[in-house]
């Protein structure tokens, strides 16, 4: 077995590493991140600049929190510039196409669909149950006509948003890295670490920073997981997607990205004691979303 060979579980892996094999020389990926960067810092700052000079006073703290639903929607909308750069970089540096990133398009929307229909069905059952106490009510955010008009738009842009990470880290980073190395615990493993690094932010949820980069980081493992399985990006995004959806749209922070939500948790993001068991609510509830793919990947 070379080292652009995969192990058992993850043989489907091997087609969508294809391309990226063809040019597996690690300075390529390193040239690619570097024009990521360049045009994800440039695009967003034309981007904050512009909202700053034409929105109303205070636009710009609305911008840089997502406390509004306009400002929301324009931060989740920006992550169009990462998958921009992905593009690009991909296409200069290993001439292969997004698509080629993304796996087959047919095979990767069909698996897509079914596991995201899964976990909405996961999600009914999960309501059904007895409620458990988690401290104090929800309050609510939008309303229900509101977010029910907002929410093709709100849907729109998670799906730019947790499709772009994806592209990046389940698909650029790791499919270059796949295709240098034999390892998983390199390919799956650097792109998790950096995506947890990415979401550690001790200014923002305090003591909860460490328990929020560990969780980030078993995500980017599972959602590579699923990935190397699945040969195409179509169930991490879709796990992303409903992850998302959930945290963004339906119940969020009043202080942090909570301006398309339908309800807010009676906490900041700073209440770190507060917030901790619904933290642990959400790790098990990310663990069975994962187990709940890798059974339909398996029909």
């Amino acid at each position: 077995m070379n080292t652009r060979e995969q192990p058992g579980a993850y043989k489907s892996h091997q087609h969508l590493i294809e391309d990226a094999s063809r040019h597996p020389e690690i300075w390529r990926l390193f040239a690619g991140l570097a024009l990521v960067a360049v045009v994800v810092v440039t695009l967003n700052a034309i981007l904050f600049a512009t909202v700053v000079s034409l929105g109303p006073p205070g636009s710009a703290a609305a911008f840089l929190t997502g406390s509004s639903p306009f400002a929301l929607l324009i931060v989740l909308a920006s992550f169009i510039f990462a998958t921009l750069g992905v593009a690009l970089g991909a296409r200069l540096f290993q001439h292969r196409s997004l698509s080629s990133i993304v796996g087959n398009q047919s095979i990767a929307l069909r698996q897509f669909w079914r596991v995201l229909r899964a976990l909405l069905i996961l999600s009914f059952v999960i309501l059904a149950l007895p409620p458990y106490d988690l401290g104090e009510p929800l309050l609510v955010n939008l309303g229900w006509s509101k977010w029910l008009l907002l929410l093709p738009l709100s849907l729109g842009a998670v799906f730019i948003q947790t499709s772009a990470e994806e592209i990046l880290f389940r698909g650029y980073l790791q499919q270059s890295l796949a295709a240098r190395f034999r390892s998983p615990v390199i390919w799956m493993g650097l792109p998790s670490i950096l995506f947890a690094a990415g979401h550690y932010s001790p200014a923002t949820v305090g003591d909860n920073a460490i328990l929020i980069s560990i969780w980030a980081l078993t995500f980017g493992l599972l959602t590579a997981d699923l990935t190397a399985r699945a040969g195409t990006l179509g169930p991490a995004i879709a796990l992303h997607f409903f992850n998302n959806f959930a945290a963004l749209l339906v119940i969020s922070l009043p202080d942090n990205l909570g301006g398309l939500a339908l309800f807010h948790l009676p906490y900041e993001a700073s209440d770190a004691d507060a917030l901790r068991p619904w933290l642990f609510v959400d790790f098990v509830l990310m663990v069975v979303g994962w187990l709940t793919a890798r059974l339909v990947l398996r029909r």
